[in-house]
Parts: C-alpha cells; sequence; structure tokens
C-alpha cells in the first residue's frame, strides 16, 4: 500500500512510500481511509522529524477487519478515529476506544476534521467548567480548534470574544456565536472571566492583563512558536488571584467525545471549519500553507471516492 512518510526537508514534508499493509493487534480495527486531516502542530513535527515517524492521528473510512476480541465497530461499518500515529495511508490500524461510527448524515470528509480539533475543544470547555454567562477570550480563534470552541462555547451561554487577523475569518466567527472579534488581544475589552489562550508569544500576558479577579487562564498551545515571557511586577497591575493552567488534550479512550461530536454535526448544532479539501497527492502543499496559516479551519485529504 502506499503511506506518507517524512521527507526531513522543510520545503516539502512528506512523499510518498510503499509499505506493508499494517496488522491490527486483538483490540484494534483496520479502517480502509477515505478522508484524513493533518493538524498543524504535526507539521512542525515534520520540520525535524523523529526517526521512524508515520504521521497521522485524524482518519475517516470503512472498517475492513473488525477487532479480533469482539469490541469495536464489524466490517463494513463508517468510522471516526484517532490513532497514536500511522493514519496517513490507504490503511489505518485504529484502537477500538478511539473510534466512531459515523452517523448517516455526517460525511467522511466532515468526521476527519473532527478529532483532535473537535476533542481538544470539548475537553478545554471541561476544564473551563460551567461557562453560561460567562465573558471568554479565545486567541487563535481562525483554527480548527479555535471553531470548534467558539460554536460550542457560545451554544453553552457563553460570551465569546475571538482574537482573529483578518476581517474575512473574523465574519465567519461571528456566525458561530462570537460576541466580538478583535484582531489582537490586546485590542479585547474584557474582564474575561476565563481565557483560552493558544498563541503564545505576546499575546498570553496581553491576555492575562484581562482577567478578572480570580479568573482562569488555560494555556493550550503556542501556536506563534514564539516564547511566552511575563514579568512578575506586572502581574501587581493585573487581575488578582489569576490563575494559569497548562492543558493537553491527549489522554486515550477518545471514543466518548467522537461520539459526541459526530452527534452534533449530526443534529446541526457542530460544523467543521473545513478550509481546504483536497486528494492526498497534494498533501505535502497543503501542509505548507496549514504551516504559514493560508487555511481557514480545517483541511481535509481525501483518498479515491470519499462520502
Amino acid at each position: 500500500m502506499r503511506r506518507l512518510l517524512p521527507t526531513g526537508d522543510p520545503a516539502r514534508l512528506v512523499e510518498f512510500a510503499q509499505d506493508a499493509q499494517p496488522v491490527p493487534a486483538p483490540d484494534e480495527v483496520l479502517i480502509k481511509v477515505e478522508a484524513f486531516s493533518p493538524n498543524r502542530g504535526e507539521t512542525f513535527l515534520l520540520e525535524a522529524p523523529r526517526p521512524g515517524l508515520r504521521p497521522g492521528k485524524d482518519v475517516a473510512g470503512l472498517v475492513v477487519q473488525a477487532a479480533a476480541d469482539g469490541s469495536g465497530p464489524p466490517v463494513g461499518a463508517r468510522v471516526v478515529g484517532h490513532p497514536p500515529m500511522a493514519g496517513w495511508a490507504e490503511y489505518a490500524t485504529v484502537p477500538t476506544h478511539s473510534v466512531a461510527v459515523l452517523p448517516r448524515e455526517v460525511t467522511a470528509v466532515q468526521a476527519a476534521a473532527l478529532p483532535l480539533a473537535g476533542i481538544t475543544a470539548l475537553r478545554l470547555l471541561r476544564a473551563a467548567g460551567v461557562v453560561a454567562g460567562l465573558r471568554i477570550l479565545l486567541t487563535g480563534a481562525s483554527g480548527g480548534v479555535g471553531h470548534y470552541l467558539t460554536e460550542l462555547a457560545a451554544a453553552a451561554g457563553a460570551e465569546v470574544t475571538a482574537v482573529t487577523a483578518t476581517e474575512e475569518r473574523g465574519a465567519r466567527l461571528r456566525e458561530l456565536g462570537a460576541t466580538a472579534v478583535v484582531r489582537d488581544a490586546a485590542d479585547a475589552g474584557g474582564p474575561f472571566d476565563v481565557v483560552l489562550e493558544s498563541t503564545g508569544g505576546a499575546a498570553l500576558p496581553a491576555a492575562l492583563a484581562r482577567l478578572v479577579p480570580g479568573g482562569t487562564l488555560i494555556w493550550f498551545g503556542q501556536v506563534s512558536r514564539t516564547p511566552v515571557t511575563l514579568n512578575f511586577f506586572d502581574l501587581f497591575a493585573g487581575p488578582e488571584n489569576g490563575v494559569i493552567r497548562h492543558f493537553h488534550y491527549a489522554g486515550a479512550p477518545y471514543r466518548r467525545d467522537l461520539e459526541t461530536l459526530l452527534r452534533l454535526v449530526a443534529d446541526g448544532r457542530l460544523h467543521p471549519e473545513i478550509g481546504r479539501t483536497e486528494d492526498w497527492s497534494r498533501t505535502a502543499d497543503v501542509l505548507a500553507d496549514l504551516r504559514e496559516r493560508r487555511i481557514r479551519g480545517k483541511a481535509v485529504l481525501t483518498i479515491g471516492a470519499s462520502r
């Protein structure tokens, strides 16, 4: 079968290679991949890949071999999965605790855009607690996580201020429920009960300064690739007893979160923002555009016919 592997060349991150079809463990299904979605963080890993890296964490397709232990969906089921790696291939194995069956209303392209970004958004909101009536500041809002967070938080009753670089992306975030859109965290009015911060650099201290006393900043990324510098004395003028929490979404099992996301999409209450859909022969080009933030929301690559 064909698989995409790292080249080690930052100018063109992946190339096709021949590989043996993977053999599933007893608690894994074998999927014929119809669509997969890269994440911007993966593009950074591919710039200097570790030995043996086989990228790919967000896949959708058809089960062609059920799990030998009897868990998980049967052969012929249309599914979405979140494997630890190795999803950018014609076939992929996924643990049954991290795979969910697609409702009839959800396409493989929509499903592939869900796992990492959607699970991150769900778990971030759980970390924030009950958000109904709260004022939330969200940085990096035009990425895949940001779109899901905006729609989910607004639907839960939060007042969301989204930070994004362009008016076009801001207009879409308003459609998804954002109350206000600004181009820089320093321009956000506030104060905010919760800050969800994914940019790093100068954005984090600017956002931190806009917390209410006792508010919480949840730090879940650094897409600017610029380290954060905080001045202890500047905090004296900021929110008293403000809390900074580090967040990372990872931690299987993922099935229940995937089922929740699929149900919301099927019910028309969550709308995957897919900025680019291409055949997987264009993966290297799409990765370059994703890394340089030229794609709004998610990018999805298709393998053969996808539904």
